[in-house]
């Protein structure tokens, strides 16, 4: 019982943190709203939780900043993604590292998952499944490679911060609480 509370917990306090840091940390990018904070609370909720049950935070952080007006139906695509792919690199491969600093590198996954997969599902799937206007301008002018790239870049832009973030959060409670959370799997 005494894990399933924890579990609880992490996604409570985790999915409060991604809410509190939304009306601040935003900005519009092509039909959706970029959200850096969203990204640096699923390099932790990975590393925490692990790849399946990281799912709770982006999913619950995502449905109340839609629900607020702060998000659009692309948080999910750009949340998801991320925090599965810092659970699946930190559980199969960082998690064995004993120092810190490589041990945290999984938080570098999230812009893969967020980007890459998230980026293009949302550009080649979501986007013109709701008429997206500004997405669907965007692959007519550009055709889809050149939209994907500008499409990733401005993901990126976003992504790429919030992980590097999760990745110095990541040290700092290391440091501060190292008996109470990311003890090195043997």
């Amino acid at each position: 019982m005494e894990r399933a509370t924890r579990t609880v917990a992490v996604w409570i306090a985790l999915s409060a943190m991604g809410i509190a840091l939304a009306p601040i940390l935003w900005f519009p990018f092509l039909g959706t709203r970029a959200y850096p904070g969203q990204h640096m609370v699923n390099v932790l909720a990975g590393v925490m939780l692990g790849p399946l049950s990281s799912l709770v935070v982006p999913f619950v952080v995502g449905t109340v900043r839609i629900a607020l007006g702060l998000g659009t139906v692309f948080a999910y695509p750009g949340g998801l993604p991320g925090a599965l792919m810092v659970g699946l690199f930190h559980r199969y491969l960082t998690s064995r590292f004993s120092r810190p600093e490589l041990r945290f590198l999984s938080a570098l996954a999230e812009p893969v998952g967020t980007v890459l997969i998230g980026g293009t599902v949302s550009l080649l799937v979501i986007g013109p499944l709701i008429g997206s206007e500004p997405l669907m301008n965007l692959l007519r002018g550009r055709g889809p490679v050149g939209a994907l790239l500008v499409f990733w870049s401005g993901w990126a832009v976003s992504s790429v911060p919030g992980a590097l973030l999760g990745y110095v959060l990541c040290l700092a409670l290391s440091r501060a609480l190292p008996e109470r959370f990311f003890e090195p799997r043997a």
